[in-house]
């Protein structure tokens, strides 16, 4: 089957990333911003065909299309990132969500591969006094993922190299790759976030960088497995990158490899970044949309980790995706000549 997203029409989508279990209201929400996509998450403990193919069927008869749904307790999994005991069992956990997605008719699943999860410090503010996430590199003490919980300096009771990421890394995907084909589903990798060389022990060398995932996608060698890129990550990491966002954007888009977007800019690069309102990062996002539109993409952006606006989450995001919109709206009648 290999994958089925160029079944999907052509051009930029705008997907809502919203509960798996919506209101009636939160479906209205959607509605009322015009968006025809959504994206998914649930805990392990629900993934299934059944469950997936029930939440297909509740968003359809709201007017709304699963892209992507993603397995919280197959995603950051130490086990599989540093071969810990029940490796092998969270492989197979990742095959049958593959399984079970390709089935239910979802076309695309976002996987990351941190061993000790996404690390923040104390929340600051952006414009206006909009709480916001941060991280300050001089004052990193914690990652989270999910319930869990990673300290410095040393999250696994060692140091580890990054020889055993990348051969941990080769031992997963060269199993989950098939799989995927075979189910006709992709796999979008995040960035590591934050992208820095190390974290309490544990070096983040694959998703760091252009480089890394050069030689990532190389190893996996199939065309189901690809990139969530995350603006935001890229950002973050600045120079260290080793090519910006929009270079990245032209190389993986023309390798028919960027499967989701995330659509989010930052104040500054590492070592201290605070998260923003899309016009107000150091990255122009017209040149990301209008970028995307030269390389065909034709998957979804979302708005992720938006800023508190007016303590109302969905102010926030009525924005980030009224800004969206206008964007892509703007770089499509560029495109044509409008």
């Amino acid at each position: 089957m290999v994958h089925s997203l160029m079944e999907i029409e052509p051009g930029i989508k705008i997907a809502a990333q919203v509960s798996a279990e919506p209101t009636t209201e939160e479906l209205r929400f959607v509605r009322q911003m015009g968006v025809d996509w959504v994206v998914l998450w649930t805990s392990g403990d629900k993934a299934s065909y059944e469950y997936y193919a029930s939440r297909r069927q509740l968003f359809a008869e709201a007017g709304l299309k699963v892209y992507g749904f993603g397995n919280w307790d197959v995603h950051n999994q130490e086990a599989i990132v540093l071969g810990l005991p029940g490796r092998d069992a969270k492989i197979e956990e990742y095959k049958a969500h593959l399984r079970d997605l390709g089935r239910a008719g979802i076309p695309y699943t976002t996987y990351a591969h941190m061993a000790n999860g996404i690390w923040s410090t104390a929340p600051e503010q952006t414009r206006g006094g909009a709480q916001a996430r941060a991280f300050d590199l001089r004052r990193a003490e914690t990652g989270h993922w999910r319930d869990r919980h990673y300290h410095m300096p040393l999250s696994h009771g060692r140091v580890y190299t990054a020889d055993e990421i990348w051969e941990n890394y080769a031992y997963f995907i060269k199993q989950v790759a098939p799989v995927a084909e075979e189910a006709g589903v992709c796999i979008g990798i995040h960035p590591d976030d934050p992208p820095v060389p190390e974290l309490a022990g544990v070096p983040r060398p694959i998703f760091s960088s252009f480089e890394g995932y050069r030689r990532a996608l190389e190893i996996a060698d199939s065309p189901n497995v690809g990139m969530c890129l995350c603006v935001g990550c890229w950002l973050e990491g600045g120079a260290l990158m080793g090519k910006d966002v929009l270079e990245t954007i032209r190389y993986f888009g023309a390798q028919g490899k960027l499967f989701k977007v995330h659509f989010r800019n930052v104040n500054a690069p590492l070592p201290h970044f605070v998260e923003t309102f899309l016009d107000d990062g150091y990255m122009d996002m017209y040149q990301v949309a209008k970028a995307l539109r030269e390389v065909d993409f034709r998957g979804v952006l979302i708005a992720d980790h938006i800023p508190l606006m007016g303590d109302d989450r969905r102010l926030g995001t009525a924005f980030s995706i009224g800004y969206m919109k206008a964007l892509v709206e703007w770089v499509n009648a560029e495109a044509i000549g409008r």
